[in-house]
């Protein structure tokens, strides 16, 4: 026990190193003013996507349409297959305000400036491109969008608590306390709360999808696109419509913005001169001992759920569940939302029971990614789940190692799934082409599929203090 719990130790130490850049492929950098970034928002228009595509045939084309020439419709396709509801790792697609949610009573506009902060802390160009697209769309204007990076000041108290709680929720969801979910109450409903939540990891989610598998973004976006038009409601009845900037994010920005430095995307400082630099950020805490796993587990299976949960009868029937059907404690946490509950929780189930993954490739996955984010719940579940495939203590416990008793194939997943974890954009391309070449194309974007679900899982379960079934 003692040489796997030194050999845990040694890997937090190389994944501390990986995600600050040292000695591997360099991840794209992080923008520290709002000019860089919009120039790195224009460049993910030409990036390299990571995963091979086979040959497109005329069935391929016939099936995907007008989507044939999408890298990412065609990426879904050829791996993913006819399972449709695999296909958005978010659960949701364009069309998802044409039928609101009764339950859902916060602001759109509001909820993409969260979104918005989410993708900065990920550093997920992609994303941010989008949401920059959506916040003029609902009606904010440059200066606006440009104080959502650290100058808060001008924004409700309201705001700003939900903005804090967006960035410690993406980048430090091992530190989330009930005294978090306690500071948003002051101006939140229990309900609003966790439709904040419940968007958010799903934003993380989507942010680890496109990071991972190299979304270029299409080029006619940027500024007032073809994509705030399809996602915000009324947005063609604007008056000055044509004279909105389309088609890049090379917009001017106002002087007083035009330096300014971020304070939301996690930053470090040069250890020579000071300066904050562009280098990439992800640092997570040594993991905890066994003994402090076991203690983390037993505490789990006490806590108390924080927020609202639909009964088991509400549940079976927002998700259209038989009668005699298991209804895991997540799944009352989105079934408050009867329209969109049944999108984010079908597309978690499906990825849980995906079966081309192995049973025991998706619980040593689960028990990886719960490691990063100190998610107790979700841990708990996948060492049931390891115990039932028959590993040990030690077996478990030497997933937190080196990997060295695994194959090649299970070392490149277990790599990039890590890393996806801890930060999206510090996975390099050499990391998802060893995993392509170990273990091939279909299975590295099930594996990515399943891990940006477990992402979502991860800070639901452990924001709303869902307590762990007793086995």
């Amino acid at each position: 026990m003692l040489k796997t719990l030194l050999a845990g130790l040694t890997q937090v130490l190389l994944v501390s190193q990986l995600c600050l850049g040292q000695d591997v492929d360099q991840p794209r950098p992080t923008p520290l003013t709002r000019p860089e970034m919009k120039q790195l928002l224009e460049d993910v228009k030409v990036r390299t996507p990571r995963i091979p595509l086979p040959e497109l045939t005329d069935a391929d084309r016939q099936a995907l349409g007008d989507r044939a020439d999408s890298y990412e419709s065609r990426l879904r396709h050829h791996y993913l297959g006819g399972d449709t509801s695999l296909r958005s790792p978010s659960g949701q697609g364009f069309s998802r305000n044409s039928q609101p949610d009764p339950k859902a009573t916060l602001d759109n506009g509001f909820k993409v400036e969260l979104f918005w902060i989410v993708s900065r802390i990920n550093n997920c160009h992609y994303c941010l491109g989008h949401q920059e697209s959506k916040l003029l769309a609902a009606g904010r204007d440059e200066d606006r969008i440009a104080r959502l990076d650290g100058d808060w000041s001008e924004f409700t108290e309201a705001e700003r608590a939900a903005f804090a709680f967006a960035r410690k929720f993406t980048h430090q969801p091992y530190l989330l306390s009930e005294q978090d979910i306690d500071a948003l109450k002051a101006h939140y409903s229990d309900m609003q709360i966790l439709e904040m939540i419940v968007s958010m990891c799903w934003n993380n989610s989507i942010n680890r999808w496109k990071e991972a598998v190299g979304v270029p973004q299409n080029p006619d976006e940027g500024g007032y696109s073809r994509l705030a038009m399809a996602v915000t409601p009324g947005a063609d009845t604007i008056a000055n419509l044509d004279s909105l900037p389309k088609g890049t994010y090379l917009t001017p920005t106002s002087d007083a913005y035009a330096s300014k430095i971020t304070q939301v995307a996690p930053t470090m400082k040069d250890p020579t001169t000071g300066a904050v630099t562009t280098a990439t950020v992800c640092v997570r805490p040594a993991l905890e001992s066994w003994e402090e796993v076991e203690a983390k587990l037993q505490a789990c299976r006490t806590r108390t759920c924080r927020l609202p949960m639909a009964s088991i009868d509400e549940t079976r029937k927002v998700m259209s569940l038989s009668s005699d059907a298991e209804v895991p404690e997540w799944l009352r946490l989105v079934a408050n939302f009867p329209v969109d509950g049944p999108r984010r929780g079908k597309s978690l189930l499906d990825a849980i029971n995906d079966d081309q993954l192995s049973e025991e490739l998706k619980a040593q996955l689960a028990w990886i990614v719960a490691r990063q984010d100190r998610a107790w719940y979700v841990l708990g579940h996948a060492s049931q789940k390891l115990r039932s495939l028959g590993y040990s203590d030690d077996k478990i416990a030497s997933l937190d190692g080196e990997w060295k008793e695994f194959s090649e194939r299970e070392r490149s997943l277990f790599r990039m799934a890590q890393k996806l974890a801890a930060s999206p954009v510090v996975l390099t391309d050499r990391d998802v082409a060893a995993s392509v070449e170990h273990a091939g194309p279909a299975q590295t974007v099930r594996t990515v599929q399943y891990v940006t679900q477990l992402s979502a899982l991860d800070r639901l379960t452990e924001a709303a203090g869902l307590p762990l079934e007793r086995s």
